[in-house]
């Protein structure tokens, strides 16, 4: 029998969404290139990065910048068609990045509220096969931030938040984010910490753009969720809110690599010890590995065995959830809306799982599904969506 998929980490751009880009100026928006002859019907591009906007490259070709906007980004139809062609029984969608972090502080809880909603829907007219992680308006003020976490919790399909490594600005360790952890702490959803902001463009040297953006996804994002989750560590938060539950992207960057020596550099920092050196009286109270045994799981999109293996020595085989990152590294080549071709980063991610735990097949299971479905909470059993209603939610 065929183990049960449940999909953690997958994207999605709803209607509503693609509405309030589409009446942007500056990214992130949604771009219109005009028709010409040799493409009288250019897609629209998707820029989320400044980098990719228009007005930084005056001299491109308007359909060549960000990405093209396929029906994988935003159509239900299409996520239910890529998740049946892959087996995949479960989808927790979340609203990809850069969700509303650039609104203005007046609209981003209307902004929260439609897209939740939006997805809410899209969960209820989907029983057991949708579910979701809702988003934030960190742009506005704590209390109506809190206000948002706790509309979340009214929602029968809602599983947790998605939340970028910028917080209000400052990044996770600001100490204006206590009420909103422990508001989070309070409503026992998970935390899904997601990048967007990457490093410095400049770390990746001058001739950066002759790799296009290997970079900063392979380099940028997970160090970027590195640093966040370091930062949280070291400041205390989990000490703070012990009962807080995050999710780290990319099966967690390089927390795995990097912990031991984090760790290692907190028991030698002079500055959290008293004047005689006897005892630590700053820093962090427990080690980050107790924190990660306890307050943290990982998604398994490492694209191989190695950082796989890694994760699971993290955090435990039972802590690790498989993903997608839908719609995003899809086949290289072909047609745009080939909606028959395999996915080979969605095949690397799960014969990774199969290779890892050999004939340790409750690992395996465990990891592709089961362990998002006791962790979240789903359930897997209800009647799928009929045909016919699928196509009036496109």
């Amino acid at each position: 029998m065929d183990p049960l998929i449940v999909d953690v980490h997958t994207h999605i751009y709803p209607p509503s969404y693609l509405a309030l880009l589409s009446s942007r100026k500056e990214p992130p928006l949604l771009h219109h290139p005009k028709a010409t002859v040799d493409n009288p019907k250019p897609s629209p591009r998707l820029i989320i990065l400044p980098s990719d906007a228009p007005s930084a490259n005056p001299h491109a070709d308007p359909s060549t910048l960000g990405r093209p906007l396929t029906e994988d980004y935003s159509s239900l139809t299409h996520i239910l068609q890529f998740m049946d062609q892959h087996r995949i029984h479960t989808s927790v969608l979340s609203l990809a990045n850069p969700w509303l972090d650039f609104l203005a502080p007046d609209l981003a809880p209307s902004w929260a509220r439609t897209v939740n909603e939006e997805l809410e829907s899209i969960s209820f007219k989907n029983p057991g096969r949708v579910y979701f992680f809702g988003t934030l308006p960190l742009s506005a003020s704590i209390s109506e931030i809190v206000d948002s976490i706790l509309f979340l919790t009214s929602l029968p399909h809602c599983r947790g938040i998605i939340l970028g490594t910028s917080g209000l600005g400052l990044g996770l360790d600001d100490p204006a984010l206590n009420s909103v952890w422990a508001a989070l702490e309070q409503s026992s959803l998970l935390i899904f910490i997601h990048p967007h902001y990457g490093l410095p463009i400049d770390v990746f040297g001058p001739r950066r753009n002759e790799s296009g953006h290997v970079m900063p996804l392979s380099l940028g994002f997970p160090m970027e969720t590195t640093i966040a989750m370091v930062r949280m560590f070291l400041v205390g938060i989990f000490d703070e809110y012990p009962r807080l539950r995050v999710l780290l992207a990319h099966a967690g960057g390089a927390v795995g690599a990097l912990g031991d020596r984090v760790q290692s550099c907190v028991e030698h920092e002079r500055g959290y010890y008293s004047r005689t050196k006897a005892e630590r009286i700053k820093g962090p109270k427990r080690s980050l590995k107790e924190v990660l045994k306890k307050n943290v799981w990982l998604d398994a999109i490492s694209y191989g065995t190695t950082g796989l293996r890694m994760a699971v020595e993290l955090v435990g085989k039972e802590r690790v959830m498989w993903g997608s990152d839908h719609p995003f590294f899809p086949p290289v080549g072909g047609s745009e809306d080939d909606e028959e071709e395999e996915w080979a980063s969605v095949r690397t991610n799960i014969v990774a799982v199969r290779e890892v735990f050999g004939k340790d097949e409750h690992g395996m299971r465990g990891v592709l599904g089961s362990n998002a479905v006791e962790l979240l909470g789903l359930d897997t059993q209800q009647e799928q969506l009929m045909p016919d209603l699928r196509n009036d939610l496109q």
